[in-house]
């Protein structure tokens, strides 16, 4: 598509949203991808690319491949993909979900829990060998209800884009603050009691995970692929083309949730005393609250001995973390000036700093 016809078509649904920022969704197009390109999907939810939970329901293992793969639609460089590495099928209340939360200080602009509730629209590119109807949730936290809305992949292994709209609750508020507002879940397979039927509209019946009884199974061959990429929600009843920000602008928003620093030499502040500490340590950018680490942290001069440091996680008044100050609270041979390395706890140089949703 040139960029003639983008701003041509995006003209054409405009109203008076903005122009910029109109995407809730944050690595859309997965280019931001800090903890690697390639994760083992089996007994455990867990982070992949930015942003991007692999969640199961019922302890099924759906045991995967999700890697940032390169096979994209025109206009785009990444996308996830799903590879099934041992073929299975989820049994009662069993689910597969890849899902994204989205921060409530971020969807004020929906209104919910007014009469002025906004109607959103999701769209997406999706490819799949596995043809057949999957299912979509927007979860809302305040509230605990849910939508379920089907989509059908209709031509196997070509890129297609979806949209998909839905009209907003008035009824309840989204809570201006740091916790979860959404959760947007893209369902790969289900179990049968777990069936519901679809509606767009808020219900509170839906609120855990839900699927109609046309979900297809992705897991039932080791042949089967699923890729995503292109995902935008926003405002109105029309899909506008996808909202490409730059890779600096969707790292910083990514760092929010989820940073990785590099190996740190600080310079101890105490003495021989009971409270040891190290130089403080900034964070790339605030984040999202005070995050849990595997970072630890030992003074040189104990040699062998390698005493323990815990790092205390600074907050300013809006409850962001700011950085850390590696710190003990019992007597070492700590002296002021002494240098203090700051090691991760599996003796990993890089430093994982977690306040994801």
């Amino acid at each position: 598509m040139t960029r003639a016809r983008e701003l041509a078509e995006l003209g054409a649904v405009y109203d008076s949203g903005a122009l910029s920022n109109r995407n809730m969704i944050i690595n859309g197009e997965f280019a931001v991808s800090q903890r690697g390109t390639s994760f083992t999907m089996a007994s455990a939810n867990m982070y992949s690319i930015d942003r991007w939970l692999l969640s199961r329901g019922s302890s099924f293992d759906w045991q995967s491949t999700v890697t940032q793969s390169s096979d994209t639609p025109s206009g785009f460089s990444n996308s996830l993909k799903v590879a099934v590495d041992t073929a299975s099928t989820p049994s009662g209340s069993q689910n597969a979900v890849l899902q994204q939360r989205i921060e409530a200080n971020s969807l004020q602009r929906l209104d919910y829990g007014t009469s002025s509730a906004k109607t959103c629209t999701l769209s997406f590119y999706v490819k799949s060998n596995k043809t057949g109807t999957y299912c979509i949730q927007i979860y809302a936290e305040d509230g605990d209800k849910a939508n379920l809305i089907e989509y059908s992949i209709s031509s196997s292994s070509t890129w297609e884009r979806k949209t998909i709209t839905f009209t907003g609750s008035t009824a309840d508020a989204i809570t201006n603050n740091t916790g979860t507002g959404f959760q947007i879940r893209f369902h790969l397979g289900s179990g049968p009691d777990d069936h519901a039927s679809a509606s767009s509209t808020f219900q509170s019946s839906l609120a855990g995970f839900r699927v109609t009884s046309n979900q297809v199974n992705l897991f039932d061959s080791t042949s089967n692929e699923w890729y995503i990429t292109g995902v935008q929600l926003e405002l109105g009843t029309e899909a506008t083309p996808f909202e490409h920000r730059s890779f600096g602008d969707e790292l910083a928003r990514c760092q929010r949730y989820y940073q990785e620093l590099p190996f740190y030499g600080a310079i101890a502040q105490g003495q021989t005393t009971a409270r040891n500490s190290g130089s403080f340590v900034s964070f790339i950018c605030a984040m999202r609250t005070t995050p849990t680490s595997n970072t630890k942290a030992y003074d040189i001069d104990i040699g062998d001995l390698n005493v323990d440091f815990t790092p205390i996680m600074y907050t300013d008044r809006l409850a962001q973390g700011i950085g850390f100050r590696p710190y003990r609270n019992a007597a070492t041979t700590v002296t002021r000036g002494d240098t203090m390395d700051i090691l991760s706890g599996s003796g990993d140089p890089r430093h994982f700093f977690d306040a994801e949703l």
